[in-house]
C-alpha cells in the first residue's frame, strides 16, 4: 500500500515557495557551470531554503526567507572564500528581493570541502531524495521513490494524479491550498481510499472537493497512465 500527497499554497507554480526557490537554486547552479560563471563548480550539490510564514486563516502566506543553505561540489584549487563570493550568481537571481533582508542567514558550503561527489562519495542512486522529489516536506509522503520506476508503479503515476488534483481544486480556486491522499494495495485496481484536506481555506467544504475530483479524475493504474499519457516517454511537467 502507497499513499500521496501534494500539497499546494500560493506561487505560480502553485507550490509551496521552499521546495521552488531549492528547486531554482539547483538549477541555477547547473547553469552558472555550463556556462562558466562558475567554472569551478562539479555537478553534486544540495540546496535548502528555510522561509518565515504566516498563517492566513488556514492558508501559509510566506513573509521573508530565513535562511539559504548550499552545499555544492568543487574542483580542488577554488577557495572557501571565492565559492561564497561566486554563489551570488546563484542565489540572486532565485530569491525575490522582497523575501531576503539583513537577518537572512546564508550558509554556502559550512562543512568545508567538498571535493569528492556523486555515486563516488555516497553510494546508491535509486530511491534516494524522496521528499525534494515531491513537495519539500509539505505534504506527508508514503515512502515510495520515483526513480527507477515506471508509469505501471502507482509510487510514480499515483503521486502525478494526485498532483493533478490538488492543483485543479487551487487553481480553479475552490481552496487556498488543499492536500489530497490515496492509497492502494497491490492487485487491486480501485484505490482503497481517496482523501482530501483543505485546512479550512475552501469555497465548499472539503467533503464536496472530495466528490469533485472523484468525479472528475479517475485513480485506477491503467487509466492514470492512458490519461496522463505516461507511454509517451520524454520530459512533462506535472
Amino acid at each position: 500500500m502507497q499513499t500521496y500527497f501534494s500539497k499546494l499554497v500560493l506561487t505560480p507554480e502553485l507550490m509551496p515557495l521552499t521546495h521552488v526557490l531549492a528547486t531554482k537554486l539547483g538549477a541555477k547552479l547547473t547553469e552558472v557551470r555550463k556556462n562558466k560563471t562558475c567554472s569551478w563548480l562539479r555537478p553534486d550539490g544540495k540546496t535548502q531554503v528555510t522561509v518565515e510564514y504566516r498563517n492566513d486563516n488556514g492558508a501559509m502566506v510566506p513573509i521573508r526567507v530565513h535562511t539559504v543553505l548550499i552545499s555544492t561540489q568543487h574542483d580542488e584549487t577554488v577557495t572557501n572564500d571565492q565559492i561564497a563570493a561566486d554563489l551570488k550568481h546563484v542565489i540572486k537571481p532565485v530569491i525575490p528581493d522582497q523575501y531576503l533582508d539583513e537577518n537572512t542567514i546564508f550558509h554556502l558550503n559550512p562543512s568545508g570541502r567538498f571535493v569528492i561527489g556523486g555515486p563516488h562519495g555516497d553510494t546508491g542512486l535509486t530511491g534516494r531524495k524522496i521528499i525534494i522529489d515531491t513537495y519539500g516536506g509539505w505534504g506527508a509522503h508514503g515512502g515510495g521513490a520515483f526513480s527507477g520506476k515506471d508509469h505501471t508503479k502507482v509510487d510514480r503515476s499515483g503521486a502525478y494524479i494526485v498532483r493533478q488534483a490538488a492543483k485543479s481544486v487551487v487553481a480553479l480556486g475552490l481552496a487556498r491550498r488543499c492536500i489530497v491522499q490515496v492509497s492502494y494495495a497491490i492487485g487491486v485496481a480501485e484505490p482503497l481510499s481517496v482523501f482530501v484536506e483543505a485546512f479550512k481555506t475552501g469555497k465548499v467544504s472539503d467533503r464536496d472537493i472530495l466528490e469533485l475530483i472523484k468525479e472528475n479524475f479517475d485513480f485506477r493504474p491503467g487509466m492514470m497512465a492512458i490519461n496522463l499519457d505516461l507511454k509517451r516517454g520524454g520530459n512533462y511537467m506535472y
